[in-house]
């Protein structure tokens, strides 16, 4: 029996989880602009693809730049987010040089099968990051293994204590506030956030806020109740999670919205899953 979904049937998106790596694969995703810390890869599977940044606008496969705003409609597709400071983001991010936004030529055709919540979705990436000369970096983010390009040791410690999220272990609200950080690292506030946002190009705050969405996703992916995931990951309430999902992540659109019903709980995997089957469609 097929382990895979025909290409006819309709399909709202999947998210696949692993530090420093989100894989989505969807139909029909369309999202306003929006933007977010990862660096992005789109590959469709369809005929329709089209990448926005102001006036720029790329058809078919694309790379988009860490923090930079974008508009993504695809009829289906992969979408991959990126840790930047991963080995993986910085290859990408080598290959985008100064642009902001690169489309991609000369790729092997995406499978038009469509792939269940269970399936390992890095045995359908592979032919692609190989095109990329970048399989080796990617089967090492799949398999868990984040090699980072941050110098700082106490950083990659941290970094790695965020990890644990991904297996159950989550850290709790309090325990991320820039002073509490900075304490277990050793360091002044000031001298903490100053040091993260020189090798992370990105502030503490803005950073956290996007672990603390993965976080709430990966809760769902557990089985947790849009309202237990939210409060788990420091919202007020799914409503809270929800907008700030549709403002700032690759979930804005097709994947997010209404959160509650829309996980199916996954047994322990080598992915955490969240297939967001009740969810009418609108992604990026």
């Amino acid at each position: 029996m097929s382990m895979e979904h025909s290409p006819a049937e309709p399909r709202h998106p999947t998210v696949w989880l692993k530090p420093g790596l989100l894989i989505v694969f969807g139909a029909t995703l369309e999202a306003k602009s929006h933007k977010h810390h990862p660096i992005q890869v789109v590959w469709p599977t369809g005929q329709k693809s089209i990448c926005r940044h102001n006036d720029l606008i790329a058809h078919g496969a694309v790379i988009v730049q860490s923090r930079v705003a974008h508009q993504l409609t695809m009829d289906s597709g992969w979408v991959m987010l990126v840790e930047p400071q991963s080995a993986l983001g910085a290859r990408l991010s080598h290959m985008l040089g100064n642009q902001v936004m690169l489309a991609l030529q000369e790729l092997p055709t995406a499978s038009p099968l469509i792939p269940r919540a269970e399936d390992d979705p890095a045995a359908r990436l592979v032919d692609l990051f190989g095109a990329l000369g970048m399989k080796q970096e990617f089967l090492a983010q799949s398999t868990g293994n984040t090699a980072s390009t941050v110098a700082d040791e106490r950083l990659r410690t941290l970094l790695r204590n965020l990890d644990e999220c991904l297996s159950g272990a989550c850290l709790k609200p309090a325990s991320w506030r820039a002073a509490e950080v900075a304490r277990s690292l050793s360091l002044s506030e000031g001298r903490f956030l100053h040091l993260f946002r020189e090798q992370m190009h990105i502030p503490w705050r803005p950073y956290l806020l996007w672990r603390r969405l993965i976080c709430a996703v990966n809760a769902l992916a557990r089985g947790a109740s849009a309202t237990e995931a939210a409060y788990g990951a420091g919202f007020s309430d799914s409503a809270h999670l929800s907008r700030t999902c549709s403002a700032s992540t690759i979930l804005a659109g097709s994947a997010t919205i209404n959160l509650a019903g829309c996980a199916e709980p996954m047994k322990p995997a080598f992915w955490q899953t969240v297939s967001f089957d009740s969810c009418h469609p609108r992604t990026g």
